[in-house]
């Protein structure tokens, strides 16, 4: 027997077999300058009688659609079809290549050598339209539509481009045919594009259909082009076999049973070891084109890796594999080497580039890995997507494995107490949203029911807004709700991975990374689900977040940027560690410190990524600019791209500590030896201790008080172990120990102060060290820190400047008219060493008595601050665990290196308390 189906092989013939149903009334003829209006309307007519007669298998598309209709075909054919039978399981190999790899011949050719090179005994691949030709048949339409006359030099450019490629890939025959094939399509094309543009309206099928032909294109090059090589191949058209049901929300779910069986019946008709099909189209069960929307090549090789049963699909693209976040937002993401179903899932659905959303859907019931790899580098392993056990070390790292954005969003929160326990509110609320065709992102509502929130795109939350007054006018009007309100410029941070709600600790350690950058989180959601945890930001912190969040789960390195102010002695000493440590510090600690500004009292150098520190003296002479103190901090505080940032002080300027309140306020962490912002005004100094303890944000100044010696953290280890402190005595002052150690014999006073300034222990000006302000300083620190509320005025001071000489103009003056006060000193001396006792010159802080003082004190020479040697320095701490045995603390108290060692110390901290390994 003969079966017989008749297709219309040109539009033309379409339009002659076309049978008008009815007959819509013709529009208004457009006042389009040089257009005859009785033409227009006839030719409107004709195109309206033409789309309304117009049935599936009138399509130009029955050239690729059911075989069935469209041959002759015998009895005995007909019989060996329905005893064929079409193989399955782990002998196929399915890829996807999209329009990236596809772009030019030279890609279609690496294509079709990779394909080559696959052991697999069965190879199906699934192919996009060429780069670029997608967007390019869509505009075809669009101008069409719009009556654009250009649409024909647009499809001209598609034609030049695929012919282009052909002439460069195929020869002889094959280039014949395959030409002879696109000027037959791309004649179909003008045609029905010419009908478009009379009717001024395409539906959505004959759009689909239009747009297809890209995939159809490249298909055929690739097959041609594996054929060359001498291995048999077969190209599918799709629509031919994947059959979609359209759920009017441009989604499609496919038929996964129909789409078996056309598939049987394809592959009886066609067998082949390697198949070449295209991606991104279909066709409905009446068997009209269709697509699957959007990026829908991914989906397309799942659906028919699902439909063979195949042991792999393989999507390859142009990166390595599934980054742990956006590389084009946190620099340090890493390829992941793994991901389960559920973890891609939810990536994709919040946005990142990984699959089609719906990829993952097909092949999860036969437990199909897919790999993403890298087509332009062939040696990266890429990112297996596959069935994984669950968790069950508790391990953080484990359990979160990337993190996601979506931007652009709005929160909005409808609240009021007449919601709570009213049975349909949230029903009304999202029906609202529902009518105005709104996406609903993610939602949130407090158990008390008080106010129910949610984020929508931007630019939808206008209509959703007005939706929602209207909808509540009246609950609104009478009290029962209380605002609708509108929150813009939001984005959407998600935390992705296994059993993360079973895990211990994930949500704490991701809001203790959000909340150390200084990021405010709006709203909540954890699903029960436990793959993700959503929380909505400010657009603007949406960047430093993500690099907070991934660098504190050890996805990446710690970052901290920072800014050095005063490249003085200190601060240059600390810049030179910081370029010996850096390379260590990455390697063994995880910790990345970037210099971003340094800045004088004149000049600046500023960078957004990080100053080359093996060559930051050239730069501040070359590249620097005008010193602003503002701009250098605006610098720092600006930069999306690091979520941790700290100014670290080396000067000894007023000024600058006057800034740290606003500095912490800001979300910068500060670190400085400036001791004058802890000796200055009580009430500041009370002001920005309760800013620091109320935030996030870290203010430690270790080297205010004893260089490079642990004083401070020693200090607060005993407070807050529930120590109380009695006493805090000690030498100070490097400087003046080091005098005090050498005062003796017969030596004169004025040689030994004479020796430390010529060894760099003093001040330029001796007098500085010699007044006792600084060690005043450091009591007064220490004394507060004990809880004392004491002014710097309330310590009272013994002055070593001799008073006639303190108001010598200059420094030299000061050295030359010493001497003749080294009488009274050696009169001093002697008197102490007469008593065996030496002379200190210490600072004391009575926490009993509240009190503090700054005086020369005798000790015997047993005593171990009669013990010291060079620029040491010594304290007691003298507490109710301590009594009968002071705990002492000492060690060199003066010099660039361990003053600049101590502010190191406090960076490291720093970087230990935003997540680095301690």
């Amino acid at each position: 027997m003969w079966s017989l189906a008749v297709a219309s092989p040109h539009p033309a013939a379409a339009f002659a077999a076309a049978r008008p149903r009815r007959r819509p009334r013709p529009a208004a003829a457009p006042s389009h300058r040089g257009v005859n209006p009785q033409r227009w309307r006839c030719e409107k007519t004709q195109a309206w009688s033409f789309w309304s007669s117009l049935r599936a298998s009138d399509l130009p598309g029955g050239l690729y659609g059911d075989v069935s209709k469209n041959m002759l075909k015998p009895a005995a054919v007909e019989q060996a079809e329905a005893s064929a039978h079409l193989p399955k399981g782990d002998m196929w190999s399915v890829h996807k290549f999209g329009g990236t790899c596809m772009g030019t011949s030279q890609r279609i050719q690496n294509v079709a050598d990779i394909i080559l090179r696959d052991p697999s005994e069965r190879k199906l691949v699934v192919v996009s339209a060429m780069s670029k030709v997608t967007d390019m048949m869509y505009n075809l339409v669009n101008k069409a539509q719009s009556r654009d006359d250009s649409y024909i030099t647009a499809l001209d450019e598609v034609f030049e481009k695929h012919m282009a490629a052909a002439k460069d890939l195929l020869g002889g025959e094959d280039l014949a045919r395959f030409l002879s094939q696109l000027h037959a399509d791309v004649s179909n094309l003008k045609a029905m594009l010419r009908a478009i543009c009379i009717a001024g309206h395409a539906t959505e099928s004959f759009s689909d259909f239009v747009v297809g032909h890209g995939e159809i294109w490249s298909a055929q090059l690739l097959s041609f082009a594996i054929k060359k090589s001498g291995t048999p191949c077969s190209w599918m058209d799709t629509r031919e076999v994947l059959v979609v049901n359209p759920t009017g929300s441009n989604q499609v779910d496919p038929d996964y049973l129909e789409s078996e069986k056309r598939l049987e019946k394809w592959f009886a008709r066609l067998p082949a070891e390697t198949i070449i099909a295209t991606g991104f189209i279909a066709s409905t069960p009446e068997n009209i084109p269709t697509t699957l929307k959007r990026d829908g090549s991914d989906f397309s090789a799942a659906i028919i890796g699902s439909l063979v049963k195949a042991g792999q699909v393989t999507i390859w693209t142009d990166v390595d594999g599934v980054f742990s976040a956006d590389p084009r937002k946190v620099s340090e993401a890493v390829i992941l080497s793994t991901l389960s179903y559920q973890e891609a899932w939810e990536m994709s659905y919040f946005g990142a580039n990984v699959l089609h959303p719906r990829t993952i859907i097909p092949v999860m019931k036969y437990n199909i890995p897919i790999v993403i790899r890298n087509m332009f580098n062939i040696s990266a392993p890429g990112t297996m997507i596959c069935q994984q056990p669950a968790n069950e070390s508790g391990d953080l790292e484990a359990c979160v494995k990337a993190f996601a954005t979506i931007d652009k969003l709005s929160l909005v929160n409808v609240e009021g107490t007449g919601m709570a326990g009213v049975p349909g509110t949230a029903s009304a609320i999202f029906g609202a949203v529902k009518d105005v065709g709104a996406n609903v992102i993610m939602i949130s509502q407090a158990s008390s029911e008080h106010s129910v929130c949610f984020a929508v795109p931007e630019k939808e939350v206008a209509a959703v807004s007005a939706a929602l007054h209207v909808r509540f006018r009246e609950a609104l009007s009478a009290g029962r709700l209380s605002k609708v309100e509108v929150i813009h410029n939001c984005s959407i941070l998600a935390a992705v991975g296994l059993k993360m709600a079973s895990t211990p600790g994930v949500s704490a350690t991701l809001f203790d990374a959000l909340a150390k950058a200084n990021i405010n989180v709006r709203a909540i959601a954890q699903g029960c689900s436990e793959y993700n945890i959503t929380v909505v930001l400010k657009q603007e912190d949406c960047v430093r977040a993500l690099r907070a969040a991934h660098s504190r789960f050890f996805l990446s390195k710690t970052t901290l940027a920072v800014g050095i102010i005063g490249p003085g002695l200190i601060g240059r000493t600390l810049l030179n560690q910081l370029k010996d440590q850096a390379a260590v510090l990455k390697e063994n600690m995880n910790i990345d410190l970037r210099v971003m500004g340094i800045t004088g009292s004149r000049t600046m150098v500023l960078s957004d990524t990080g100053i080359d520190l093996a060559h930051w003296k050239e730069q501040l002479q070359t590249e620097a600019e005008p010193a602003n103190l503002d701009k250098f901090v605006d610098h720092l505080s600006e930069n999306q791209l690091f979520p941790n940032r700290v100014l670290v002080d080396c000067t000894a300027d007023t000024t600058v500590a006057s800034h740290y309140y606003d500095w912490l306020k800001k979300g910068i962490h500060v670190i400085t030896p400036n001791k004058k912002a802890n000796s200055g005004p009580l009430d500041k100094y009370l002001k920005l201790r309760t800013l620091q303890r109320a935030s996030y944000t870290h203010y430690f100044y270790e080297a205010t008080v004893g260089a490079g010696l642990p004083i401070i953290s020693t200090l607060r280890g005993l407070l807050e172990t529930g120590d109380k402190i009695l006493r805090i005595e000690g030498i100070f002052s490097g400087t003046l120990s080091y005098i005090f150690n050498n005062f003796e014999g017969t030596r004169t006073f004025s040689d030994v102060v004479s020796e430390a300034k010529e060894a760099g222990y003093t001040e330029p000006d001796p007098r500085d060290d010699l007044s006792g302000t600084d060690v005043a300083r450091k009591v007064i620190i220490l004394a507060r820190e004990s809880g004392l509320k004491l002014e710097l005025s309330d310590i009272p001071v013994r002055s070593l400047v001799p008073e006639a000489l303190r108001s010598c103009s200059t420094a030299d003056e000061y050295m030359q008219k010493l001497p003749s006060f080294d009488q009274d000193w050696a009169r001093e001396s002697k008197d102490a060493e007469a008593a065996g006792e030496v002379l200190r010159y210490v600072g004391v802080v009575d926490v009993v008595n509240k009190e503090g003082q700054v005086e020369l004190r005798r000790y015997k020479k047993d005593h171990p601050f009669a013990q010291l040697s060079g620029s040491d320095n010594i304290i007691a701490f003298t507490t109710s665990r301590y009594k009968e045995q002071p705990l002492i603390v000492r060690g060199p108290g003066a010099g660039a290196e361990v003053t600049a060692g101590g502010v190191f110390s406090d960076i490291l901290r720093l970087a230990s308390y935003l997540g680095a390994p301690s």
